[in-house]
């Protein structure tokens, strides 16, 4: 089991809520193997600041020590609470491996002395890795790591959503735009008004689907009368009827 003692602050009775105001809870899953080498106190408290960040713990046989998904996107986590000196190759080994596996991985690793902090930027250096590959999260004890690993995973879970919303955003501006230019070709047509016109957008939808569309078919899918409906089939058939000029 690590050395809890100095690197844990006491817990407070409540934990803190940072993600709450945004909505944007998940699923946290942690190893089983990591959670065994931990304190049983430093468990507690990542479950009661899971609960007040409506995240669901479950404990799982994963490789990394975290993954958590949130906001459709999942993270993942390594997190170091005892940073020997003396063998850090296992834990820079390892990274590299899950590298690889997961293209969300962030590292914390809880360094409270300047003997750690100096090995850890000595070793960072000696063992090659790439800046931001995966991205290394320097902490001075447990309590702060695992605040900023739930963080790191909630920023990431809100660009995804709002990067999603984005997307929606855009969608719905085309499709207001595909309607206001079918609203204004059919409008076009002698004797087709705008309730005509958005009663064939909801039936039809284009404009292609539309100059296909037989008188009969209009008649059967919208309330268009039996003239209406001859008109608009012999706009689209009828070069003579489409290249004369509209009467108002």
């Amino acid at each position: 089991m690590s050395n809890f003692g100095s690197k844990f602050r006491q817990s407070p009775a409540k934990a803190p809520s940072i993600v709450s105001n945004a909505g944007c809870g998940g699923v946290c899953m942690m190893s089983n193997l990591w959670r065994d080498e931990q304190h049983p106190s430093f468990i507690h408290f990542i479950s009661s600041f899971l609960n007040a960040n409506s995240f669901r713990l479950n404990i799982v046989p994963i490789a990394p020590d975290f993954i958590f998904n949130c906001g459709g996107l999942s993270v993942a986590f390594v997190f170091v609470t005892n940073w020997d000196c003396n063998n850090v190759s296992p834990i820079f080994s390892r990274i590299q491996k899950l590298k690889g596996q997961f293209g969300h991985l962030y590292a914390v690793v809880t360094l409270p002395t300047k003997e750690q902090n100096d090995s850890f930027v000595r070793s960072y250096f000696e063992y090659g890795m790439e800046f931001g590959r995966p991205t290394f999260v320097p902490v001075r004890d447990l309590e702060m790591g695992f605040e900023k690993i739930v963080q790191i995973a909630h920023a990431c879970g809100v660009c995804k959503q709002q990067d999603a919303i984005s997307k929606m955003k855009v969608e719905r501006e085309k499709s207001v735009q595909g309607m206001d230019a079918f609203i204004r070709v059919v409008m076009s047509i002698p004797g087709i008004e705008n309730h005509d016109a958005h009663a064939l957008h909801q039936t039809i939808g284009s404009i292609q689907a539309l100059s296909r569309a037989s008188k009969d078919y209009i008649l059967e899918n919208t309330d268009l009368s039996a003239d209406k409906a001859e008109i608009i089939s012999s706009f689209f058939r009828d070069k003579n009827y489409y290249l004369s000029p509209k009467i108002n």
